[in-house]
């Protein structure tokens, strides 16, 4: 053989070689193999990690979740029972001699006990509804926790008798609420959440809370073990003054109810002190805004001496933690698309303890996580990147950064080429502000080729996308599209101006901010004018709407479930009573106009992008009409169209693995045709 094709023979064998080694990308069934660590709890001495695993059933199509326990080095790492059912909300016991959590048993949800020393575990409940916000007291003796008891609505006509055998039509349903349906749940049952006891070792719980309220969450232990702290409204208007919430104290002998605080706004998320005398908590005092920041307070157990920590954080914060001097509060919070955990003195010193928490989403990269604290100082979090979902991460008061004890995605993800994530900041044009934004590049990115660029806006508006992972973002770049994901003026984890900018102006200038961001990526030659997609769901289909309405520069859009008039929205929602004055002056009534201005379906007449229109069947947030008029609209205008609908999906399509799939498949499908 010849030098030239012994070289050519070496170099198709090296190409071989490296095509055989090549990575494949992230596709939809890749999906069903995830798995995220959410609700970690450290024990008291800091020695173990108990969490709920969650991942996607294959065969059942569901997310599901089982508790598995770890050492704090991250040996001995196993399950924490025998069950095969999903199991959730560990609790720790005061002494770390046992875990309390919930599962799922034939007759429903019920409270389970697991013992530490002898690893046998048992069921201690017989509930009629499932039980949430388990919380130990300090003896170690009773569990508290809220739950749901039935209650009854009006009734106009008794029904009517008949014959034995007969299948007559159901009886109409009367509702006379002003909260009766939720999305996910659909019609709520007449009825409100209580607090209750249960002895740890099993017998009758016993119902605390009584009246026409509801009592969620978790409840606190006062350290006698003779009261509980709590966030309720139990205001006589409570239905109609729902930005409202107190903190309350409840005998837990007597029953007897005494309201701490006083302010219209939300007080929640209370903490005690190690030694009992103090509680902080979160809140603010409601301006009526579009957005407000949460703010850190304490005050002395009977409701005295309240007093706001001077934190200089223009943050929400969430899940205040006393340490266990009770010398300061850890605490959580956003920070320009990043959720961090800080620890903050009670004079308002802030310092940063670790960032990159959440990724438990599991869908789009909005925030999220939760942390908990052992009596050493060690935390334990779940933690994320853009190439990582939620995994196990302790940290103690020595270590200078997070130690990761677990890589449950290592099996699936270790074999995969991923997108690279990369960070972009920009100028605004309507103002000059910075705006934050992310863009995630196809696996195996060539900067000498042609790429289509793909917008994806975020919902809420009031919220953030940040550098956690998504699935979602991901199968977008394994199709070979340059992701743009921004956070406009609106989104959260940049202070509450920038949050408010919305208020009576949504959408309004957060659409330039985005078509900035587009025009500031277009700067680079691997993408072209020629090229451009959008998509979005909720608060991001309506960002999708307004932009094809307002401009023809992309080849095609897929609007998914969108608000498209703020009038049917505002009452036809379930949460319709909750838009007037934070949103727009009045209500829609009273200010048509408005409302009407604001509303994608006012500029429907302008598209000429060839749209796809997306919404779950079941969605009640934005309820199908919505969808409906901008498909109907389009159809009327003969604009290429197609309306897609999810069965049995609600407003959270992605819920079931399956229809993650279904989403991102319907619109890459789409946009293939035009691209």
């Amino acid at each position: 053989m010849n030098k030239f094709l012994s070289c050519l023979l070496g170099m198709c064998l090296l190409i071989s070689s490296a095509q055989a080694q090549q990575k494949p990308v992230f596709s939809g069934m890749d999906v069903f193999a995830l798995e995220w660590v959410s609700q970690p709890q450290i024990s008291p001495d800091g020695q173990y990690v108990v969490y709920e695993r969650r991942s996607m059933d294959l065969m059942k199509d569901r997310r599901t979740a089982r508790l598995w326990l770890v050492k704090s080095d991250g040996s001995q790492h196993q399950k924490l029972t025998a069950m095969d059912v999903p199991e959730g909300n560990p609790r720790w016991s005061p002494d770390g001699s046992r875990i309390a959590f919930t599962a799922s048993t034939e007759q429903g949800t019920e409270v389970f006990v697991y013992w530490m020393d002898s690893g046998k575990y048992a069921r201690i409940s017989q509930l009629e509804y499932s039980p949430s916000g388990l919380s130990w007291s300090p003896d170690g003796r009773w569990l508290a926790f809220s739950m749901f008891v039935a209650g009854k609505e009006l009734s106009l006509v008794p029904p009517p008798p008949k014959p034995k055998g007969a299948q007559w039509a159901d009886p109409p349903r009367v509702t006379t609420r002003l909260k009766h349906e939720a999305d996910g749940a659909g019609y709520l049952p007449p009825g409100h959440y209580h607090l209750f006891v249960l002895a740890a070792e099993g017998g009758s719980p016993r119902q605390l809370t009584s009246g026409p309220y509801h009592h969620r969450g978790a409840p606190v232990w006062a350290k006698d073990g003779q009261h509980l702290f709590f966030s309720a409204n139990r205001k006589e208007d409570w239905e109609y003054d729902f930005r409202n919430s107190e903190i309350y104290k409840i005998d837990v002998n007597t029953g007897e109810v005494s309201q701490l605080t006083h302010r219209q706004g939300p007080d929640h998320s209370v903490a005690l002190s190690p030694d009992g005398q103090t509680l902080a908590y979160l809140g603010f005092d409601d301006k009526l805004q579009t957005y407000q920041v949460t703010h850190l307070y304490t005050m002395r157990t009977d409701g005295s001496g309240k007093k706001q920590v001077p934190l200089k954080l223009d943050r929400s914060l969430a899940s205040p933690v006393w340490d266990s001097q009770g010398e300061g509060i850890y605490l959580m919070y956003d920070d320009k698309g990043n959720t961090k955990i800080g620890y903050t003195s009670l004079g308002g010193k802030l310092r940063l303890i670790t960032g990159n928490v959440g990724g438990t989403a599991m869908a789009r990269p909005y925030g999220g996580g939760s942390f908990s604290l052992a009596q050493n100082g060690s935390l334990a979090f779940n933690y994320t990147t853009p190439s990582q979902p939620a995994e196990l991460a302790i940290m103690a008061p020595s270590d200078q950064q997070a130690r990761l004890l677990l890589n449950l995605n290592e099996d699936l993800l270790g074999h995969r080429q991923l997108g690279e994530v990369e960070e972009i900041w920009y100028r605004s044009t309507v103002d000059g502000r910075d705006i934050q934004g992310w863009v995630a590049y196809p696996p195996y990115f060539d900067a000498s080729k042609r790429y289509p660029l793909l917008v994806e806006n975020h919902g809420g508006p009031i919220s953030n996308y940040g550098d956690r992972f998504s699935p979602e973002i991901q199968l977008y770049a394994s199709a070979g599209y340059v992701v743009f994901y921004p956070n406009p003026r609106g989104s959260t984890s940049y202070g509450e101006e920038f949050g408010n900018l919305l208020y009576h102006n949504y959408p309004g200038d957060d659409y330039q901010d985005v078509m900035d961001g587009v025009d500031e990526l277009l700067k680079r030659p691997y993408l072209s004018p020629d090229s451009l997609f959008v998509t979005g769901g909720s608060a991001g289909g309506i960002m999708t709407a307004w932009i094809i309405g307002k401009n023809n520069r992309f080849r095609a859009a897929a609007v998914v479930k969108p608000v498209m008039n703020w009038v049917s929205k505002t009452l036809t929602a379930d949460n319709y009573y909750g838009y007037a004055y934070s949103r727009y002056p009045g209500q829609p009534w009273e200010n048509m106009e408005t409302y009407m201005k604001f509303s994608p379906v006012s500029l429907v007449g302008h598209i000429q992008t060839p749209t796809l229109v997306m919404v779950g069947m079941e969605d009640l947030r934005t309820p199908v009409s919505e969808a409906k008029q901008l498909y109907h609209a389009l159809k009327l205008r003969k604009i290429e169209t197609a309306l897609v609908e999810i069965p049995g999906a609600y407003h959270f399509i992605s819920n079931r693995p399956s229809q993650m799939m279904t989403k991102i498949d319907y619109i890459l499908a789409w946009f293939e045709r035009y691209r």
